[in-house]
């Protein structure tokens, strides 16, 4: 979606989280699993821009802009604003440490040190990107945080850190990215009040964010709307396009309430590659939860939705909708905290599968009616117009359901209700 939306955006701002999930795309220049550089990248006429709510591992990033570089795909636009926190070669390491130690409690992790550099970062003992340019302020900040991390690791069975050699290799890092690093905000000012198309990316969903996701399996940054990290203030975001699939996935522990362990779910991971482009580790698969669609559409203010993943469904006979939970006997139609989720189940309504392909579909009417009661239901039970709907993982392959001004300023949207079978 944001490779799609990208076309018109003048500028691209990835707004938080590190490179421990990764956003696949798929267009004319071919297969592309990115993990910090945003996925406009491909416009070249788009800016780029690496926002001061991300963590930035250096050399997976230089790494990431080698790959494009050989695939032809200009990176002369691509900024990393001085402001952003490093991932450190000692936060990798105690990531990998503290999920083992946690045993059968672990929450997930991909050990690529994100939850310890915003530790640090809260902590205000973190490097930003600037300080890679500064060899002398980077070795004392490194001075007064190393004997305390390797305290840590050697606690924990790792081998202790040289600070030479980590200075040496933050250094060299920032040698090659030094053009790069730079102040972004007066651009991203600039932009802003001359009217420019600005696009904002997150990282993860509204479910693993720290505070109002399934704490504690969450990232450790907030992948809410609020422009944390762009440069923006709140009044300068118009539209929030809310990105669902047309079924439910996760990676990482956690309550996930509509989870299938069966032949359905395993359907569905294997129609819809379903594998983390970071990890490679297979996702969890479910029917839709719309109850926790509605939590991120309540909490983010979303103005139109985007469904994705759509043809994944063509085959089933029947779909599920989860509408509601059970809880302790209760109806409720809210998601509650972490405990009380991990004891719901959910109120599901039934409906027909369309049994026949979407692929080839480019406008609305091109759907089957089924697939189009579907989507009525989605929308109304977010209570927020559907915008997108992608039927394939091509460009050619997004409908885009062209909003009337009036409409896509309303969150409250009331199509015609298709009613389906209810059951738990």
């Amino acid at each position: 979606m944001v490779d799609w939306l990208a076309q018109e955006a003048d500028l691209v701002i990835r707004f938080q989280g590190g490179d421990n999930a990764g956003h696949t795309v798929v267009n004319e220049h071919g297969r592309f699993a990115l993990h910090m550089v945003p996925s406009g990248i491909f416009n070249p006429q788009t800016a780029c821009i690496i926002g001061a709510g991300t963590v930035v591992h250096p050399g997976g990033l230089i790494d990431e802009i080698a790959t494009l570089t050989a695939a032809s795909i200009p990176v002369d636009n691509l900024w990393i604003e001085k402001r952003a926190h490093v991932v450190l070669p000692y936060h990798r390491l105690l990531d990998g440490l503290q999920e083992a130690a946690r045993g059968a409690s672990q929450i997930g992790t991909t050990k690529r040190g994100i939850g310890p550099a915003y530790a640090d970062k809260s902590a205000r003992t973190g490097v930003r990107m600037g300080d890679l340019l500064r060899p002398d302020y980077l070795r004392s900040r490194l001075a007064g945080s190393l004997p305390g991390r390797n305290r840590l690791l050697a606690e924990l069975g790792g081998e202790p850190l040289e600070l030479d050699a980590v200075v040496a290799e933050l250094t060299a890092w920032g040698e090659v990215l030094r053009d790069r690093i730079v102040d972004t905000l007066p651009r991203v000012m600039s932009a802003a009040r001359s009217g420019k198309n600005i696009l904002l990316e997150g990282q993860l969903g509204v479910m693993r964010d720290l505070d109002w996701g399934t704490y504690p399996y969450v990232t450790s940054s907030n992948p809410l709307v609020g422009a944390a990290g762009a440069g923006l203030p709140p009044t300068a975001i118009d539209r929030v396009i809310g990105i669902v699939k047309a079924y439910s996935t996760a990676v990482g522990a956690g309550p996930f309430p509509t989870e299938l362990i069966d032949a359905d779910g395993e359907t569905l991971r294997k129609v819809g590659a379903e594998y983390g482009a970071t990890t490679g580790r297979p996702r969890r698969c479910g029917w839709y939860d719309a109850v926790a669609v509605a939590h991120g559409a309540w909490l983010n203010g979303f103005t139109s939705l985007a469904v994705t993943k759509l043809d994944v469904l063509d085959a089933m006979d029947e779909l599920k909708v989860c509408v509601a939970y059970e809880l302790r006997g209760e109806r409720i139609d809210y998601v509650p905290d972490t405990p009380d989720m991990a004891e719901c189940t959910p109120i599901y309504e039934s409906w027909p599968g369309w049994k026949t392909s979407t692929a080839e579909a480019r406008r609305w009417d091109d759907l089957p009616k089924a697939a189009r009661a579907y989507l009525h239901r989605i929308a109304e039970l977010a209570g927020v117009p559907i915008e997108f709907v992608s039927v394939g993982p091509e460009r050619d392959q997004l409908l885009e359901l062209h909003l009337s001004p009036w409409l896509r300023g309303r969150l409250t949207y009331r199509p015609r209700a298709t009613l389906g079978r209810i059951e738990r």
